[in-house]
C-alpha cells in the first residue's frame, strides 16, 4: 500500500504533469470533473440542478419530530460492532457524496464539490468544498478523508474493512483533492460510489479519543444536526445546527426542516404503541398489519388529529425470513432445510394472525425488476451454466416458489417426512433423530421482538408433528445483537433491506468470506462459489440489462439453497402521525423521506392531546 502525501502545486502545469504520469503508468486518465455519478448510465440531475424533485424547496423550518424505538442503546459511535448504537446517526455524520432516493443508485457532491472518475472506474478523485466544516468550525480536509479511510479499513465494521481494503493507493494532487486507486481486476464499478459514501470522521478529534470503544459522548460530526442531549438507554435528542455549512447546497435544499428530532426508547412495541396513542411521540412506521387493522381505533384517529397514510413505493421487498444457521449441524443439509420449511403454513398465519394483509415473499427482490421469476433464460441462464454441476437441478427446470401449503398441511408434512427419511433422519420414541448418530432435531428460534413470537410458535406447533423439538426464546436487544454478531443462534428472524442497485454489500450478506467474520450479515453462513462469482459480476456490469441478469441469477441461487424460510412483505409504507406535518407531493421510488417533511406552523399548538 502506498499513500502519497506530498503536496503538489495547484495549477494547469501540475495537473497536466499528474495526468501524464498516469498515462505513462498505463492508468486511464479521469474525465472532466463531474458533479455526480450513477451506477449505470447518467445521473438524473444535471450539474445546474437547484433542488431534488421530491422536496419542497420552500418548506417552513422549525418545530420538532418526536420518534420512538424499542430496546435500548449504549453507544453513539456507529462505526464499530461493539454496543447498541442510538438511532439517528445520519443526522450527525456525512460522506463525500450524498444519495438520492428517486434513482436506483446515484450520488451527488456533498463534502466533495466535484469528482474525477475514468471510464473504467479504476480510481476516483474527490475535490473537497472549501466551505465544508466540522461542528467545531474547523475545515474538513484531505487529511480527514485519508484518516477516515485508514481507520475504518483497520478498525471499522466488517463491511468497511471489506470495501476499503480494495484501495491500492492514495494520492493527493493538491491541498483539496484526494485520489483513490483501486486494487481490483477487472475494476469494480461500484467502488467509486462506495468511497463516495464513506463516512468522514475527524482526524484531530480522534487524536485524543479511542476510536474502537463505545461512547455516550457525542463524537464530532459535520452534519445538519448535533446531539443536544442523551439519556443513556432511554432517549437521544438532536438539534439542527444553525451554522451547518451545507444547508444551502442543492442536494440539501428542502430537507432537515424540523428544529429538533428525538428518539425515545420503549421496552417493546406494545408499550411504544400506547405511548403513541397518548401523544408521547409524533410519528411511527407501522409494520404490523394486525395493529394497522385493529390498533388505530382511538379518538385521535377518529377526529382527525392522527392521520393514517399508506404510501406505495417501488423498492425491492428485501427479505424478511426465518434464518437457518447452517453452521449448526442440524441445518447443514439443504434437503433438511427444505423439509422443515414445508411445515410453515403461511396461508394460515396470514389469515389468522396478520389480517390477510401480507404478500408471501418469493424473492429477495420482490416488487422490482430485479426479482427472479419463471425459468432462467438468456443472459441469466448463461451466467448459471458454468455452475450447473454444483447447483440444484431443479433450479434450471422448475420455477421457484416459497414452500406453501397446498392441499392441506397433512400433505406437506408427509412430503417433509419423506425428504427427512431420504436425508437420513428417522423418528424414535416420537423424536426426530439422525439415524447415523442419534443427533436429535432440536433447535431454538432466537427473537428480540415479541411481536414475532406468535409466528414462530405457529411454526413450532407444526414441527412437533414431525418429531422436531423446537422452542422460542425472546431476549433483550443487547443480548440479541451480541448473539447475532457472533452467530450464537440456531435460527433467528431477520429482515434484509434491499436497494434497486445491490452491489458489494451482497458479499457482506451472502459471501463466503463474510461467513467466517463476526459482525457481518451472512447469518445463514452461506459458502457457495456460485454466489461469490455472481456478486463479483454484479459490480462489473456496465449496462443495466446485464446487471439485472446477474442479480436475478444470484437471487435464484440463494432461494434454491433454502438458507431462508421466506415470510412476507408489504408493497407500501404505512405511517401513523399526529397531524402537524406537511410532506412533499412527490414520493420517490424508495418511499417517503422523512428528512423532507416539515412541521406546519401553528398546527402543534392546535392539537389538543
Amino acid at each position: 500500500m502506498r499513500i502519497s502525501l506530498g503536496r503538489r502545486a495547484a495549477g494547469t502545469l501540475a495537473a497536466a504533469a499528474a495526468f501524464a504520469v498516469l498515462a505513462l503508468a498505463g492508468t486511464e486518465a479521469p474525465a472532466a470533473p463531474a458533479h455526480g455519478i450513477a451506477m449505470h448510465g447518467e445521473p438524473k440531475y444535471g450539474p445546474g440542478f437547484r433542488h431534488l424533485d421530491y422536496v419542497n424547496p420552500d418548506a417552513p423550518r422549525g418545530g420538532e419530530m418526536r420518534r420512538a424505538a424499542t430496546g435500548t442503546f449504549d453507544n453513539l459511535n456507529p462505526f464499530i460492532i461493539k454496543g447498541v448504537v442510538a438511532h439517528g446517526r445520519h443526522h450527525v455524520f456525512e460522506s463525500l457524496l450524498k444519495r438520492t432516493w428517486d434513482e436506483p443508485f446515484s450520488l451527488y457532491g456533498l463534502i466533495a464539490e466535484t469528482i474525477d472518475v475514468p471510464d473504467d472506474r479504476s480510481s476516483i478523485a474527490f475535490t473537497l468544498r472549501p466551505e465544508a466544516r466540522w461542528h467545531d468550525g474547523s475545515p474538513i480536509t484531505v487529511d480527514d478523508v485519508i484518516f477516515s479511510w485508514e481507520t475504518l479499513k483497520e478498525q471499522g465494521r466488517p463491511n468497511h474493512r471489506l470495501y476499503y481494503g480494495k484501495v491500492r493507493e492514495i494520492e493527493r494532487p493538491d491541498a483539496r483533492t484526494v485520489r483513490f486507486v483501486f486494487d481490483t481486476d477487472p475494476p469494480d464499478r461500484e467502488l467509486p460510489l462506495i468511497l463516495g459514501l464513506m463516512p468522514i470522521i475527524s482526524k484531530a478529534y480522534y487524536a485524543d479519543v479511542t476510536f474502537d470503544e463505545t461512547t455516550l459522548t457525542p463524537p464530532l460530526g459535520s452534519g445538519p444536526y448535533t446531539v443536544e442531549s442523551v439519556d443513556a438507554g432511554r432517549s437521544i435528542v438532536y438539534r439542527r445546527n444553525p451554522d451547518y455549512w451545507g444547508r444551502d447546497l442543492p442536494i440539501n435544499r428542502g430537507q432537515h426542516n424540523v428544529e429538533r428530532i428525538s428518539y425515545d426508547y420503549y421496552r417493546d412495541d406494545d408499550v411504544m404503541m400506547e405511548a403513541f396513542r397518548a401523544g408521547e411521540y409524533d410519528l411511527r412506521l407501522e409494520r404490523s398489519a394486525t395493529r394497522w387493522a385493529t390498533g388505530y381505533d382511538f379518538p385521535a384517529v377518529e377526529d382527525g388529529r392522527v392521520r393514517l397514510e399508506q404510501l406505495p413505493h417501488g423498492r425491492p421487498s428485501g427479505m424478511f425470513a426465518m434464518v437457518f444457521n447452517t453452521r449448526r449441524d442440524v441445518f447443514a443439509d439443504r434437503a433438511v432445510r427444505y423439509a422443515l420449511s414445508l411445515a410453515f403454513d403461511f396461508a394460515w398465519v396470514n389469515r389468522a394472525l396478520l389480517q390477510g394483509a401480507y404478500v408471501r415473499t418469493g424473492s429477495i427482490f420482490d416488487n422490482s425488476e430485479l426479482g427472479s421469476r419463471g425459468l432462467p433464460e438468456g443472459g441469466e441462464l448463461a451466467l448459471l451454466e458454468p455452475h450447473r454441476d454444483t447447483l440444484p437441478p431443479e433450479l434450471f427446470d422448475t420455477a421457484y416458489h416459497a414452500p406453501a401449503v397446498e392441499g392441506g398441511l397433512r400433505k406437506n408434512l408427509a412430503a417433509a417426512r419423506r425428504l427427512l427419511a431420504e436425508a437420513g433422519w428417522e423418528v424414535r420414541d416420537g423424536a426426530l433423530v439422525r439415524a447415523s448418530d442419534g443427533l436429535p432435531m432440536a433447535f431454538e428460534i432466537l427473537l428480540a421482538n415479541p411481536g414475532n413470537e406468535k409466528i414462530a410458535l405457529a411454526f413450532i406447533r407444526n414441527l412437533e408433528r414431525l418429531g422436531v423439538a423446537a422452542k422460542v426464546r425472546t431476549v433483550d436487544t443487547a443480548q440479541y445483537q451480541y448473539r447475532r454478531n457472533v452467530y450464537d443462534f440456531d435460527m433467528i428472524v431477520y429482515r434484509w433491506g434491499m436497494s434497486l442497485s445491490p452491489g458489494n454489500e451482497q458479499a457482506f450478506y451472502w459471501g463466503a468470506e463474510a461467513a467466517d467474520q463476526e459482525g457481518t450479515r451472512n447469518y445463514p453462513g452461506i459458502r457457495d462459489p456460485a454466489v461469490d462469482d455472481l456478486i463479483a459480476r454484479m459490480t462489473e456490469a456496465r449496462a443495466r440489462e446485464d446487471f439485472v441478469d446477474v442479480v436475478r441469477a444470484m437471487d435464484r441461487v440463494l432461494m434454491w439453497g433454502h438458507y431462508l424460510l421466506p415470510l412476507y412483505h408489504l408493497n407500501d409504507d404505512r405511517y401513523a402521525y399526529w397531524d402537524k406535518y406537511g410532506r412533499p407531493g412527490v414520493t420517490p421510488v424508495y418511499g417517503a423521506v422523512l428528512d423532507t417533511w416539515w412541521e406546519e406552523p401553528g398546527k402543534a399548538e392546535a392539537l389538543d392531546r
